[in-house]
């Protein structure tokens, strides 16, 4: 059973959400930086206290899943409708903790009044967002060494329910 609860984040949790994005790219995107050091340290450069601090405060949506007081993902929405982040603590993996997460972010975007939501998709990560109804923009692009995969979902469409809305909290808390 899933007892995690996903909420805006505060700045007090930058560096467990630091920690976070820095495990789950260094341990469950393999497929993606092939254990190169030169495209994980490019990757981790700014994924640091300071600037997920700078994140939470920012204009966009900064939101973390926690689970009794450990923070288990992470997620992010830039105010133009762009998922710009969304990772879980390898051992947190297949728990729903991402597409939590997402709902999340998609949630506060629908209110915001946007129709369309974007991202690029790492390889890890393509299969869940197709499965969480995101759909490819053209041909996957290499940038800085990693592919990247451009999609949108339409935020007008019915959506499905979902095992686990108690868990998210759109508005904080």
């Amino acid at each position: 059973m899933m007892s995690f609860r996903v909420h805006q984040a505060r700045t007090g949790d930058a560096a467990a959400a630091a920690a976070v994005l820095r495990a789950s790219i260094t341990t469950l995107c393999l497929a993606d930086h092939g254990n190169d050091p030169q495209l994980l340290a490019c990757w981790l450069a700014n994924r640091t206290p300071g600037n997920v601090r700078t994140w939470i405060e920012g204009p966009g949506r900064f939101v973390v899943a926690e689970e009794r007081g450990r923070i288990v993902g992470v997620g992010g929405a830039s105010v133009s409708g762009e998922i710009v982040l969304n990772y879980v603590l390898p051992e947190d993996r297949f728990r729903g903790v991402s597409k939590a997460v997402l709902i999340s972010l998609e949630t506060h975007l629908r209110a915001q009044g946007l129709l369309r939501s974007t991202l690029f998709s790492t390889r890890t990560a393509h299969e869940f967002y197709r499965a969480m109804g995101y759909v490819e923009t053209g041909r996957p692009h290499v940038e800085d060494g990693l592919t990247a995969f451009r999609m949108f979902k339409d935020l007008s469409a019915p959506q499905p329910t979902h095992d686990a809305p108690s868990l998210v909290s759109p508005t904080g808390g």
